[in-house]
């Protein structure tokens, strides 16, 4: 029998800022950089939208810190898949089959909180078979983390606002809904047109990162749907190597602007020679990456978009095989529009260029830094 949602209601206290942030998968570092970039104190309301664990190997650490914030300021929680995870190995959830933890195990290791915690306590998780007994060892070293992530909600709601990790198909009836779809739902975002309805109340969601939705410019800044009355927050920390972490803050009184501080650690330099943007840029991302080589080369290798029929220069390193066809990690040909005397993120300099980022958007920048 599938689990149905659990909902809450959320009310913040009147006057005081609040923060979302979701999607942090373990990146404890992103989590504290945002968190003080944004100045969060004890006055602030702060919502963490899920997804705290996974993909790193500070994902323990993460949740623990969520833990030990949620007991000296106003944290809210809700429970994502990620999350979910965790609950659905050590109870034994049927959701998710022995053969997908198998896979996941063995290709996320350490990064995996589920490994780390059975490893901290003396188990191990190599098969199938190991799973008893690291339940078993996960439950008895460590009962305040899942106590915690088992008394998670899945969806947080009041009259202005629907907050839930990977989306819901209305705002009635949300007891009923299976709690599994609130936490992954990933055409909500990327499908839209599966789910017209436009909302009364705002629904923030993460779970997908935003950099997805867009074909021509690969941006992490938080994704607003006027018309449907939903915004996407997951700028793509941990899982895209240019990824970071938004907190969306609301506004001070409903019907009010949106705002966000975001963090990506990397590090920033001052443009001094201009560049104009792209007239027609592309952006190649997870789901629509299949490529194929014209000319491999050290550093860069000319490929054809096999979607677009596009042609581009895309770093040799990001390019990768399954089943025999070639694909690459996220990658877009766009020039950032730069005045001398931007600042911008440098995910990766180059002898003759960099991969920046401006504003959230990422793309080339051929002039000088320092």
């Amino acid at each position: 029998m599938k689990k149905k949602a659990i909902v809450k209601t959320w009310e913040p206290p009147q006057g005081r800022r609040t923060l979302i942030v979701s999607d942090i998968h373990g990146n404890l570092p992103y989590l504290k950089g945002v968190l003080a970039k944004a100045g969060f104190c004890k006055d602030d309301v702060l919502v963490v939208l899920g997804d705290m664990v996974e993909r790193s190997e500070t994902s323990l650490e993460t949740l623990q810190y969520v833990m030990e914030l949620s007991k000296n300021y106003t944290v809210y929680t809700v429970c994502g898949n990620c999350d979910n995870l965790v609950i659905d190995f050590v109870r034994g959830g049927k959701e998710l089959s022995t053969e997908f933890f198998g896979r996941w195990f063995s290709r996320h290791g350490e990064r995996c909180v589920l490994v780390k915690m059975a490893h901290m306590a003396g188990a191990s998780v190599v098969s199938p078979a190991d799973y008893p007994a690291a339940q078993r060892a996960i439950l008895e070293e460590f009962p305040e983390e899942i106590a915690f992530l088992e008394s998670l909600p899945h969806i947080l709601v009041n009259d202005h606002y629907l907050l839930v990790h990977g989306g819901v198909p209305r705002e009635d009836g949300l007891e009923e809904l299976d709690a599994f779809s609130c936490m992954k739902n990933d055409e909500f975002l990327l499908e839209s047109h599966l789910f017209p309805h436009n909302f009364r109340r705002w629904v923030v969601v993460g779970h997908t990162p935003v950099t997805l939705c867009r074909e021509d410019i690969p941006s992490a800044a938080p994704l607003l749907d006027d018309k449907r009355h939903v915004v996407g927050i997951d700028g793509g920390c941990t899982l895209k190597l240019d990824g970071q972490l938004n907190a969306l803050i609301l506004p001070r009184e409903p019907g009010g602007e949106f705002s966000c501080v975001s963090y990506d650690g990397f590090p920033e330099m001052t443009a001094l020679d201009a560049q104009q943007s792209s007239a027609d840029p592309i952006n190649i991302r997870w789901g629509h990456s299949k490529l194929e080589i014209l000319e491999r080369g050290e550093l860069f290798s000319r490929c054809r978009h096999v979607e677009s029929g596009r042609e581009l220069d895309v770093l040799t390193e990001y390019l990768w095989e399954r089943d025999g066809e070639t694909y690459c990690e996220d990658s877009t040909d766009y020039r950032l529009p730069v005045v001398p005397g931007d600042t911008l993120s440098v995910v990766r300099r180059l002898s003759d260029r960099a991969l920046c980022k401006k504003d959230a958007v990422t793309g080339w920048y051929f002039g000088r830094l320092e």
